[in-house]
């Protein structure tokens, strides 16, 4: 999945290998749903809530691989865009609804639909009038983090991390390994750049610098998003300060404190501190 053949991704990067291992579970899993699974997105009823509410908040989870199309909801260790969008809609309705608390615990995914989805969630919290806390347990990154920074508040609890803005794609050359077996692929195409970045061949000079201009026109972009949402929010982040990050991943009690003080989130609590925050503004609402 992680290779320019399907999309680059927005993936912490020790996260890969545990990205590659949830596609692996789901693929097996699909045909038979955990009971945790709440619905097909499709399926889905006018009056079933998708989502559980305390104290008048909506819990969403947010959590494990993050894919542009899972086609359902509720299932665990990895969450789906378009399930997402269908749930957060639901509860901007839901008049029992008064503020959303975004429960996140990710390393990341897809890059399609991540933005577009964070760019509708600002959107239809605006309209919705209604507060949205991004609470993490215990982390966000990448394309978790660009969810995250969606929200009105961004809390971390201690022991967690965030960041890594920031886009990555792999290539696989199989080309070695494929000679030492006596193996010799070939590849019959149309057009000079058909078969750009395959697996039989070393990549080329050429192809590696257009990958390259991808994946940095995708951490500019993300770098953006990261600023205007954190500005609207109160911090004082700029782009340019979201862009010097390098991607990093901030982890850890002094990580994490580096991470509030640049304005990438706005406290560190623990995650029930940080859902009592929110009830108490949401009985204020």
């Amino acid at each position: 999945m992680f290779s320019m053949l399907h999309g680059p991704a927005l993936l912490a990067p020790e996260w890969e290998a545990a990205a590659a291992d949830a596609l692996i579970r789901f693929r097996s899993e699909r045909s038979n749903p955990p009971r945790g699974a709440l619905a097909l997105v499709g399926d889905v009823g006018g009056g079933q809530r998708l989502y559980g509410v305390a104290d008048g908040v909506a819990v969403i989870p947010v959590s494990g691989l993050l894919v542009q199309k899972l086609c359902w909801i509720g299932w665990g260790y990895i969450t789906g865009y378009d399930g997402l969008r269908v749930q957060l809609a639901r509860a901007f309705a839901d008049p029992e609804v008064k503020a959303i608390a975004l429960d996140i615990d990710s390393g990341g995914g897809d890059v399609a639909g991540c933005f577009d989805l964070v760019e509708w969630i600002v959107a239809a919290k605006a309209a919705a009038g209604k507060p949205v806390a991004a609470i993490l347990s215990e982390m966000a990154y990448s394309a978790a983090y660009a969810i995250a920074t969606s929200a009105d508040s961004v809390a971390v609890p201690r022991t967690g991390g965030l960041g890594s803005i920031g886009a990555l794609c792999v290539h696989w050359d199989f080309s070695a390994l494929l000679s030492r077996e006596g193996v010799a692929p070939t590849l019959i195409h149309s057009g000079q750049h058909k078969v750009d970045g395959n697996p039989f061949q070393p990549l080329p000079e050429d192809v590696r610098a257009r990958w390259t201009a991808t994946v940095d026109d995708l951490r500019r972009l993300f770098a953006d998003v990261v600023a205007r949402n954190r500005q609207s929010s109160g911090a004082a982040l700029t782009m340019e300060q979201a862009m010097g990050t390098e991607a990093r991943c901030f982890t850890g009690p002094a990580g994490v404190a580096e991470a509030v003080r640049l304005g990438l989130a706005d406290a560190i609590l623990s995650p029930d501190r940080a859902f009592a925050a929110l009830v108490s503004h949401a009985s204020t609402l």
